[in-house]
């Protein structure tokens, strides 16, 4: 015969249906997002020209990142680590942030303080 074991913790409570007013607590609330101003679809629309300026590959990395897909299925995505992942996503907002300051593409040479 098998050893004698405890049975641990179980519910005789029968199951009950609840009112209709108990349920709406338990719902999720459905938040509808206000249409965008002009203004912000024209801010929008800048940014999208920004993409212009990077690889094909950087622009994916960059969206996934802005989706908050995890570093691991980003790694994964481009078949390196995660570490590296990271560097090229760096690299990517560094491009962009030289373009906007006028192209100056500037090393860790190049800044003070920097050996």
């Amino acid at each position: 015969l098998p050893p004698a074991r405890v049975q641990g913790y179980f519910n005789v409570w029968p199951t009950f249906a609840r009112d209709q007013w108990e349920t709406l607590a338990l719902e999720e609330p459905e938040y509808r997002c206000l249409p965008p101003s002009p203004a912000a679809i024209d801010r929008m629309l800048e940014t999208m020209r920004w993409m212009l300026w990077l690889e094909v590959e950087q622009r994916h990395l960059l969206w996934m990142r802005a989706a908050q897909y995890d570093w691991q299925d980003i790694a994964r995505r481009f078949g390196c680590c995660r570490t590296t992942a990271w560097r090229r996503w760096q690299k990517a907002l560094q491009r962009v942030a030289d373009e906007l300051h006028g192209g100056k593409h500037e090393t860790n040479q190049n800044r003070v303080g920097q050996p």
